[in-house]
């Protein structure tokens, strides 16, 4: 059946003719299914009481992440399986563990975001035997409460993960071999496509049928895990049609660490990214754990983040800095450019009719190298970036800089180099008197403008400053504020 999308939720089979491309997961559960356990704070994907565990086939095996129902749509689940609040209590009604150990430990009050802790939490039971306290404040990242302060909620994680006494209590360890049988059976073999009036929606079966269904629809949204898309219905009420859905395709997924540098598929999430990079990139694996909550970073996509060209999307300033290789393809074939290139203005890249976003070389610093990226925001966690500054320096042994590459988004219409700072710097000692003397050639680089995130004479000063730090940073002084479990 190429016609419908079809999925599992909690134990029933879902087939679907009639569905909108931009209707949402949260709509689906709580207008057609009446599963209200699942909520809606932000419609954004910011607070985490609607957060469910989606289920996928990968290599063979199934793994359950945590994702935001609210900018999550339909047209994504074919072929998963979607587990909600009310599929955990055991069949006699009791409590299942996690619910419990928020019951103990008082973790809810108005109880409004306790359903999206227990599913954030539950997706870390099954991951995790005994998660720590850092992996457990990562895995509340993308949940909101106003009630708490917390501390019970983390000490509920605590006391869970000692209560596991048998797997057959649990819903999805005991039925885990029938689920996997289940969704192999529903596995498309062909390219769904869903029409309803001006409403289309369309699940290419591979990366080749992607490339012909926009060489037919040049125009066509492409939707990897929505996590900006979902914002333009939710919030700006946008009508999107044809939206071409990829998250599901295995050929854009793959990691590839070779000697000088990682291949990143265009479908990678940062969740799936994070283990290579924070191994081989340190600086930018640390970035990555900023980007969002848990569930946005196991939705969201490099390759999304850059096709979007946003500027202030996280990941193209470090990646510009590192020199970072874009691949695009259509059924022409591949093209290949410096990251770099792809911008040309605000909301204009280098993409062809046709083309598409395949994936991303990312070259190893060199052992010579220094690099840093730092993000400015707000708050530390999940929030939206004011600026963002990466930085690569190459220096000899005089430690004369031979070169440095500098990158920043929020500073201007796309993600840009700081080439007049670079020229500035090039040739010059690495002393705080040749940063200082830098410094005002970011004045030539950089117009910014103000918004509600920062002026633009915070965000000028900001960018200066963080070369100052950066400076600081490699010459030893304890410029950069860790938090406890990273001192520790």
């Amino acid at each position: 059946m190429n016609d419908s999308i079809r999925f599992i939720l909690n134990g029933e089979d879902i087939t679907l003719t009639d569905v909108r491309p931009t209707e949402t997961l949260l709509d689906f559960l709580r207008l057609k299914r009446r599963l209200t356990g699942t909520k809606e704070g932000c419609a954004e994907g910011d607070c985490g009481a609607c957060t469910v565990l989606v289920g996928r086939l990968a290599d063979g095996k199934l793994a359950y992440e945590s994702v935001n129902a609210c900018i999550r749509f339909m047209g994504s689940l074919h072929a998963t399986h979607v587990v909600t609040v009310e599929h955990l209590a055991g069949r006699d009604g009791a409590l299942h563990p996690v619910q419990q150990a928020l019951v103990d430990c008082h973790g809810s009050q108005c109880g409004f975001c306790t359903p999206g802790f227990v599913m954030s939490l539950y997706g870390l039971w099954l991951a995790k035997e005994k998660p720590s306290r850092q992996e457990i404040e990562k895995a509340l990242q993308g949940n909101l409460c106003r009630c708490t302060g917390y501390e019970p909620i983390v000490k509920a994680a605590e006391q869970v993960s000692l209560m596991r006494p048998s797997t057959l209590f649990d819903p999805l360890e005991r039925t885990r071999s029938e689920i996997v049988a289940r969704l192999w059976a529903i596995q498309a073999s062909g390219t769904i496509r869903i029409a309803n009036g001006e409403d289309r929606l369309i699940v290419p079966a591979s990366v080749r049928a992607l490339a012909e269904v926009l060489s037919q629809e040049p125009d066509a949204i492409i939707v990897a895990g929505a996590t900006d898309v979902g914002l333009w219905v939710t919030k700006q009420m946008r009508k999107l049609s044809p939206v071409v859905f990829i998250n599901h395709l295995s050929e854009l997924q793959s990691v590839t660490e070779g000697e000088d540098g990682i291949a990143i598929g265009a479908g990678v999430s940062y969740t799936k990214a994070f283990e290579a990079i924070s191994k081989k990139i340190p600086a930018l694996g640390r970035l990555i754990d900023r980007i969002g909550g848990e569930q946005v970073r196991n939705m969201g996509t490099i390759g999304g983040n850059i096709a979007n060209g946003s500027p202030i999307g996280d990941s193209p300033p470090p990646l510009i800095a590192l020199g970072a290789t874009l691949t695009l393809r259509s059924l022409q074939g591949q093209r290949r450019m410096p990251l770099e290139d792809f911008f040309i203005a605000y909301g204009k890249q280098d993409r062809k009719p046709g083309e598409f976003v395949e994936s991303v070389f990312v070259p190893y610093p060199a052992a010579t190298n220094r690099f840093a990226a730092y993000k400015i925001t707000k708050r530390r966690d999940e929030d939206i970036t004011a600026v963002l500054g990466a930085f690569l320096l190459t220096l000899d042994e005089a430690e004369m800089i031979t070169d440095i590459r500098i990158a920043f988004g929020g500073m201007a219409a796309t993600p840009k180099r700081a080439l007049t700072v670079e020229a500035a710097l090039i040739g010059k000692p690495w002393t705080e008197a040749t940063i200082d003397a830098a410094r005002p050639a970011f004045d030539a680089d950089f117009q910014p403008l103000t918004d509600w995130r920062a002026t633009a004479e915070y965000r000028q000063l900001t960018a200066k400053n963080l070369l100052t730090r950066f400076y600081l940073e490699t010459v030893g002084a304890p410029a950069e504020l860790k938090r406890f479990e990273e001192v520790a």
